[in-house]
């Protein structure tokens, strides 16, 4: 490890659908996190590692804050304000096409109470005005005196290096919190159950309820450098089984084929997916369901 060396968390907090997911990938540049149209898609808090000169930066996606309704809801809140209270520097992202909405000014509103440093992020810039974007961050800075303002496009990459200059500028001086060529501290089995997820989602958005989830049940590495990988998608009715499999399996294969695609790419190596679909009535009133995505059990 090279001398003067530092390294921090930024927590990147927003409302649903924000872009949290596809800039916290660009910056860490490799996929760590999983992007759908489906609002409310990240679960657990997923940490991406980037490196920028001598610093580590470590981003932590929370989920979407939004008002809660279900259990599941809460425990997702509740982890994001916990990352955000627990990180070096906070950046709120908002959508800059809708601007200060309702929830991202509930947001705002929480975050002045928080001392942690603050910045702003406006994405979308690529589909947004020049002058609605400036008109923007002054509206912002009104609310909170936020110590700079970026404007990103998370899609495309643009403005994402010098939110890295000004990030390794702003962490602490220390050693590196993780192993310089490691991307992300989730484990591999349960990326591998997110990128199932996020296929899942990105098939069946419109007749599926965001509540499903997958769990890898098995990962075996064999002789010849392949994965065989396990996985159960879990749904609330025997209609969302339906829905998964298809008529004639053909909905399950296609997720399994563009699942099986992408964690071939990550792994570098051949993988064989299987992928199974029980009903698991309540499974959000299931503590060790939580658990199993690193989130506490709401009372």
């Amino acid at each position: 490890m090279p001398e003067d060396t530092r390294a921090g968390f930024i927590a990147l907090i927003g409302a649903p659908n924000a872009g949290k997911s596809t800039l916290i990938n660009q910056l860490v540049g490799t996929k760590v996190s999983i992007v759908t149209h489906k609002v409310q898609t990240t679960r657990a808090i997923v940490r991406g590692v980037a490196m920028h000169d001598k610093a580590q930066l470590v981003f932590v996606d929370t989920p979407g804050i939004f008002q809660p309704k279900r259990r599941l809801d809460r425990a997702m809140v509740d982890t994001a304000w916990g990352g955000a209270r627990d990180a070096d520097v906070i950046a709120l992202l908002i959508d800059a096409r809708k601007g200060i909405d309702e929830e991202a000014e509930k947001i705002m509103e929480r975050l002045k109470d928080i001392k942690t440093p603050k910045v702003l992020i406006l994405n979308k810039i690529d589909v947004a005005k020049r002058d609605k974007l400036l008109a923007l961050a002054q509206k912002a800075n009104e609310i909170i005196s936020f110590d700079e303002t970026f404007m990103v496009s998370a899609l495309n990459g643009d403005g994402v290096q010098t939110i890295l200059e000004y990030f390794s500028n702003q962490v602490p001086e220390g050693p590196w919190l993780y192993p310089e060529d490691q991307p992300s501290d989730l484990p591999l089995r349960i990326l591998a159950a997110e990128i199932t997820r996020e296929k899942l989602f990105e098939r069946l958005h419109q007749e599926l309820p965001y509540i499903s989830t997958v769990e890898t049940e098995q990962w075996q590495t064999r002789k010849d450098g392949s994965a065989r990988i396990e996985q159960t998608i879990y749904v609330e009715r025997d209609s969302q089984k339906s829905i998964v499999l298809g008529k004639r399996g053909q909905t399950i294969k296609a997720i399994s084929q563009a699942a099986r695609e992408e964690l071939s790419e990550i792994i570098e190596a051949p993988v064989h997916l299987f992928l199974f679909v029980k009903v698991r009535e309540n499974w959000a009133d299931d503590p060790a369901r939580y658990r199993e995505m690193g989130l506490e059990f709401p009372k």
